[in-house]
């Protein structure tokens, strides 16, 4: 038996993108007070492309699963938060019924161990409908289709949230490449607003830190996380010591983060 190739068309890379969130949004309903950014499912082939290290993709995971049970112990009926960690940078998406609750929920995630920094995105006010859960979903899965099918950029590079039409894209790029990855974002229907949330780097260090990160993959030890230039809105305090020493994920050498500054709009 002889089986034709399987290609990929634009259409087949959309309803690839949009299956693989299908089983999250079955699950989703209007009482549902927190969602986890997705980090803990990684297959070998995104270990192998991602531009963070081994170790910071492993962090990212165990970030995203800590901020859950700090938010679920403080969750109440007007609480509806996303919480998505890369490269150690948590973005807070959803909403809360007053500044007293988002403050709180930033906090706690701030204490998280290993977090460097966290990007508060929380709105004061009603919680997404289902509907608008639907609907962020199918916008997330076109604009991955839209840049897996880009020439001139890595899709693998981005991150993409979408909270009521509002895209952030999360990563590690190139100046070019954010500015590629905004402006096809922009051309997909249902986009209100773009927020980047990337960390910008140079050719010459993505280049560099890619080759180390290779290399430890090839010595199949833990290479050092990527040297970027991330956007924080807040400063990441000191790890808190009532997380105890069993939820304790090593961290490689790091590079200080610049200056506090807000994502680029």
């Amino acid at each position: 038996m002889t089986f034709a190739p399987l290609t990929t068309t634009p259409a087949r890379r959309f309803a690839i993108a949009l299956t693989m969130g299908a089983a999250l949004v079955a699950g989703l309903s209007a009482c549902v007070p927190l969602v986890v950014g997705g980090a803990a499912v990684v297959g070998v082939g995104m270990v192998a492309t991602d531009r963070r290290s081994s170790g910071a993709q492993l962090d990212d995971q165990g970030i995203e699963l800590r901020a859950a049970a700090r938010v679920r112990d403080i969750a109440n009926d007007q609480m509806y938060v996303s919480v998505t960690s890369f490269n150690r940078q948590v973005l807070l998406t959803g909403a809360v019924g007053n500044d007293a609750d988002r403050r709180r929920v930033e906090d706690e995630v701030s204490r998280v161990v290993n977090v460097r920094s966290v990007v508060n995105e929380l709105t004061i006010g009603t919680p997404s409908t289902f509907q608008d859960r639907s609907n962020d979903l199918y916008v997330t899965g076109k604009i991955k289709a839209s840049l897996l099918d880009a020439k001139d950029i890595f899709a693998n590079s981005f991150k993409v949230v979408t909270e009521r039409g509002v895209v952030y894209l999360m990563g590690i790029a190139t100046r070019r490449e954010t500015d590629r990855a905004t402006e096809i974002t922009r051309g997909v229907t249902g986009v209100v607003k773009v927020v980047r949330v990337v960390e910008i780097v140079s050719e010459a260090d993505l280049a560099a830190s890619q080759a180390a990160n290779q290399a430890a993959a090839q010595r199949g030890g833990q290479g050092p996380a990527p040297v970027t230039s991330a956007t924080p809105s807040t400063p990441a305090p000191a790890p808190s010591s009532s997380s105890g020493s069993t939820s304790r994920v090593p961290l490689p050498p790091m590079e200080p983060l610049p200056a506090t500054t807000t994502p680029v709009r």
